[in-house]
């Protein structure tokens, strides 16, 4: 099991962009990630995935603006935001799991607002 911390969050306008890393503790090789929001008063629901191969997919509301990829090498899944809009704010979380096992980050805050 790896431990992961998020960073990258902060406040920024509409249709402004912000890119949020996660860093693994060990190895990423063969396992999937994901990138989770929680808006208050809201259920955490998947942003984007990317599975061991590279496979990706995302939520409908932020297809064409938000981009998930991997490094292996440096055991890093960032999540790359563009033309954010105020209902993308919420607190982002990492999420690492493979059969055995599932750990969570700690999560980072985006704010969208004017």
């Amino acid at each position: 099991q790896v431990q992961l911390v998020e960073s990258g969050g902060g406040l920024v306008q509409p249709g402004g962009s912000l890119r949020l890393s996660c860093a693994a503790s060990g190895s990423i090789f063969g396992i999937s990630v994901g990138w989770y929001r929680q808006a208050p008063g809201k259920q955490r629901e998947l942003v984007a995935a990317i599975s061991s191969g590279g496979t990706t997919n995302s939520a409908d509301s932020v297809k064409g603006r938000f981009t998930i990829s991997r490094d292996n090498g440096k055991n890093t899944v960032d999540l790359q935001m563009n033309s954010l809009k105020p209902e993308d704010t919420a607190v982002y979380y990492c999420n690492a799991k493979d059969v055995h096992w599932s750990s969570w980050g700690q999560g980072t805050q985006v704010t969208v607002s004017s």
